[in-house]
């Protein structure tokens, strides 16, 4: 038998996969979906995802798909053996991967099994930075799909390499290096608004966004921008006002719900009504504020 190169581990009889781990190293991304990492460690082979499971002897079920259409549980066992492959400890590969509970039959399996899981898009990664990829996947070009940080507003940005995506319907990364103000405010976002308060504040801020509200000069101005920098982003089923829509209203919606945090457990009186409008719009960098009665965020100041 010959040597193993690099590129091309040794396939000893009657195994699909050498004894030693696989030469090519792919390190997961944070918050990657581990459909995500096999496909792009599949590819590093030239294999597919289901072709690298069978390598390893992990018996998969349910329908393949590529991200982010779906994602993949894994068992016990079955993470042990890509473990073993990827030269990773289990530890860093559950710390990196989006996780997934999985279902009670494959969680309490000691057998090496895999399940896919199809994803609805409300809940399916996005792209990742292409930079953050290459560099830690040199061996392929295969694109990452992570999901966002659960406690800011459903957008991926790369402040190191001003890229960002906020819909799984972005085949790729935007370039946002003409918007400074969403890196500034993913930087500035060290204190995570609690849950409510985000809902809140997203649900108003896409109400205002849809309804042409308050901050639609800016928001126009701030789309403008970004489809001139992504000329890729072209208008169809799919249009960029509402693929781009998180990423548009993303400093303001981070800024609303700081506002909504410092309310009181309680319902506010019409002066405190008023001093917290004049207050946001100050914060907004708006001359002021003045909801229509309808308006969403006058019945968030109204509850408790």
């Amino acid at each position: 038998m010959t040597a193993p190169t690099a590129n091309r581990p040794a396939h000893p009889t009657g195994t699909a996969w050498p004894t030693a781990p696989g030469a090519l190293r792919v390190r997961p991304l944070p918050r990657e979906s581990a459909a995500s990492y096999l496909t792009r460690l599949a590819a590093t082979y030239h294999l597919t995802a289901p072709h690298l499971l069978d390598g390893l002897h992990i018996t998969a079920t349910g329908t393949p798909a590529v991200p982010p259409a779906a994602d993949i549980h894994l068992s016990n066992e079955a993470v042990r053996r890509l473990s073993a492959f990827t030269r990773t400890p289990p530890a860093h590969l559950a710390h990196a991967l989006h996780h997934l509970p999985p279902p009670a039959a494959l969680g309490t399996s000691h057998a090496a099994t895999a399940r896919w899981q199809p994803l609805q898009p409300a809940v399916q990664p996005l792209p990742a930075c292409t930079a953050c990829t290459a560099h830690r996947s040199p061996h392929t070009t295969a694109p990452a799909w992570i999901h966002p940080d659960p406690a800011l507003p459903r957008t991926v940005i790369c402040t190191r390499h001003q890229q960002a995506s906020s819909d799984p319907r972005h085949r790729a990364p935007l370039d946002i290096r003409s918007l400074p103000e969403l890196t500034q405010a993913r930087l500035a976002a060290r204190r995570r608004p609690t849950t409510a308060s985000l809902s809140w504040a997203t649900t108003i801020t896409t109400r205002w966004y849809d309804h042409h509200q308050h901050l639609h000069l800016r928001w126009h101005e701030r789309l403008h921008q970004l489809t001139t920098a992504n000329p890729h982003l072209t208008p169809g089923p799919a249009s960029p006002t509402l693929t781009c829509r998180g990423l548009i209203t993303y400093p303001e919606t981070l800024t609303l719900a700081a506002a909504l945090d410092r309310l009181p457990p309680h319902p506010l009186t019409r002066a405190q009504q008023t001093a917290f409008l004049h207050h946001l719009a100050g914060r907004l960098q708006l001359p002021r504020l003045a909801p229509a009665d309808h308006d969403l965020i006058w019945q968030r100041l109204t509850t408790r």
